[in-house]
């Protein structure tokens, strides 16, 4: 699963790239985590996992985490925390006042690489630690320029004037921008901009982006039963968010008008008062305060009954957190049919095997991928399960551990899953004897999926969606189980069985240097175009409500199937830019093959080629 990469566009809502933690909890140093689309912390307990998530709560909402004056590292002097986000896919435009629009780039607000730090200081020598909030940026630092944010206008409209500029002389940041574009050597530098109360325009912006930011949710796993359990309010709370997030414009007319309807009482107010005595009160202008986004949200509280009205909360354990299994189910399927995505959202899960069955484990994991291959979403996860860790991709890993000295370390890539598997215990199966090498995660499912409707008309043929004695290494991406096997089964003279797409010319030299072993293993490439090419047309429209044109190669459009599927869904809902054909290649492996039928493979592939793969297969054990 590949990051997006930081760009601004106005397609895509806000993503977190990143969080830097500092003096919080165990982390005394500063420690930066990169963020993927899915993001899994594997380590032992009480090792730091949680911290993290805790701290992005604490950042995005303190709510569920509030921070407290005791969570600040206990070896280090300064009590001071902090916690510093970056984010890309940044909004395009902000408007801090009437007409006056301008951009994080044009304000110099970005990082040198184009994305967006926020950083939040609480103090924690009181007891209650409030927030002071500030941006890390890219920033000029010339004498006479390098505090333009928090001057007002007045005392802008002077420096253009003394610096005899030809700018409008309403606008801050036209102005602030002239006075930049005078000035010939900025002197930018990574700088401190805060973004507090009585800094002029750096409230201003502050406001403007907390409305971009992406939504989070955090689920614990530990918590009192109750009839508010978190098992019920996180998720119908997160779902309160984004309802409410869907639905700004009418908030924001609403507010427009309670305001109104005060300015028109005060006014009458004032009239009456006039004709008792005129000197009382020269004016009687409200001060309206609008309600926060949090204050909107406490207003909605959701109690859950089950069958014969029995509260949830006096239900089992393991009930209750079946919630979540299908909570996130839900999600993944509602976002995947959905185009109408207000703002981005985190999804943060602490410990989601928790009193699961394998089955349910299972669809989690099928629900946070689903969910993490949306352009909107992303999923955090924390575990020391071997059985859940073993089916999560690699590259979402972060294994977190501690240094000689005791401080937490948070590490990825492929260094560290030997070291996460032994910690977790993941080992190979020894009933396996044939590994077969693929491209990627989809091609896995793909080859699952046929083989298992091959198995149900013929039981000769193997299942390999459930048959211990063959597995898969895929070549592009995997999961830490395909890791292990792959890693040590490949030494240990296991027979394998290479399947390739036709799509690259160069596959071909690998089946032939397969096929030259001459030790029981062999290769092979698809006479299609790709493994996607075999799914029947029937299969896609159940799957994603969309037809398409399936062809061996290419289609009449010049299309291959993922290509073709992504036209005809960005056609269906054209908000944003098309899927890419990796992420449709996934939707494909995760829900149109599941649709396929022994009646459709045979129309698809009338040669049985798929079918005498499986039975060379069976041959091997």
């Amino acid at each position: 699963m590949l990051r997006k990469s930081p760009a601004i566009r106005g397609e895509r809502n806000v993503r977190l790239e990143s969080i830097s933690i500092k003096n919080f909890r165990c982390y005394q140093d500063e420690v930066t985590v990169r963020l993927d689309d899915l993001t899994t912390f594997i380590g032992k307990n009480d090792i730091g996992k949680s911290s993290v998530l805790e701290a992005l709560e604490i950042f995005f909402n303190n709510e569920a985490v509030k921070i407290e004056s005791g969570d600040a590292n206990v070896y280090h002097e300064d009590k001071k925390v902090f916690i510093t986000c970056e984010f890309s896919d940044l909004p395009p435009s902000l408007t801090l006042d009437a007409g006056a629009a301008t951009t994080l780039a044009a304000e110099y607000l970005l990082t040198a690489t184009g994305t967006l730090k926020i950083r939040k200081a609480f103090d924690c020598k009181s007891s209650k630690p409030a927030e002071e909030v500030s941006l890390l940026a890219h920033h000029p630092t010339a004498p006479g320029v390098e505090n333009l944010l928090e001057l007002k206008e007045k005392e802008l409209q002077a420096l253009v004037k003394k610096k005899g500029l030809d700018a409008a002389l309403k606008g801050n940041p036209g102005m602030r921008q002239s006075i930049w574009a005078s000035e010939p050597n900025l002197q930018l530098a990574e700088v401190i901009i805060p973004l507090s109360k009585g800094k002029e325009d750096g409230k201003k912006i502050w406001d403007q982006l907390q409305v971009y930011l992406p939504m989070f949710a955090l689920f614990q796993s530990d918590r009192n039963s109750k009839d508010s359990d978190g098992e019920v309010q996180t998720p119908m709370m997160a779902a309160v968010t984004q309802a409410l997030a869907e639905l700004q414009a009418e908030i924001e007319a609403i507010q427009k008008k309670v305001q109104q309807k005060a300015k028109e009482i005060a006014t009458s107010t004032h009239e009456a008062l006039k004709t008792i005595d005129p000197n009382l009160a020269k004016e009687l202008t409200p001060q309206f305060t609008p309600p926060t986004p949090s204050k909107w949200k406490g207003l909605f509280s959701i109690n859950m009954e089950t069958d014969d009205g029995i509260p949830l909360n006096k239900r089992g354990s393991g009930i209750r957190r079946l919630i979540l299994v299908s909570f996130f189910k839900a999600a993944a399927e509602r976002r995947l049919a959905s185009g109408d995505k207000a703002r981005s959202i985190i999804y943060a899960i602490e410990e989601p095997e928790t009193a699961q069955h394998p089955n349910n484990q299972k669809i989690l994991i099928e629900s946070f991928k689903s969910l993490a291959e949306e352009d909107d979403c992303q999923v955090i996860l924390t575990t020391h399960s071997p059985g859940f860790a073993s089916e999560l991709p690699t590259e979402s890993i972060r294994y977190v551990t501690r240094d000689a000295t005791g401080k937490p370390r948070v590490q990825s890539g492929a260094d560290v899953f030997g070291s996460v598997a032994a910690a977790l215990g993941v080992v190979a199966d020894s009933r396996i004897k044939v590994l077969i090498c693929v491209e990627g995660p989809t091609d896995i499912q793909a080859l699952k999926c046929v083989s298992r409707v091959l198995h149900a008309t013929d039981p000769a043929l193997p299942d390999l969606s459930q048959d211990p004695r063959f597995a898969f290494v895929p070549l592009g991406g995997s999961t830490l189980q395909h890791w292990v096997a792959g890693h040590f089964l490949s030494g240990l003279g296991r027979k394998e069985v290479h399947i390739y797409d036709s799509d690259v010319a160069d596959y071909g030299k690998s089946v032939a240097a397969v096929n030259a072993r001459h030790d029981g293993s062999w290769g092979v490439q698809t006479s299609k175009h790709e493994i996607e090419s075999y799914l029947h047309p029937d299969a896609i429209k159940d799957a994603l409500g969309v037809s398409v044109d399936v062809a061996d190669h290419l289609n009449a459009s010049g299309h291959a199937v993922p290509k073709a599927v992504s036209v005809a869904l960005h056609a269906l809902n054209p908000i944003g830019d098309p899927k890419k054909d990796s992420t449709v290649k996934k939707l494909l492996a995760a829900r149109a093959f599941p649709c396929m039928t022994a009646q459709r493979l045979a129309e698809r592939d009338p040669d049985g080629e798929i079918k005498s793969w499986m039975a060379r297969l069976a041959g091997m054990v």
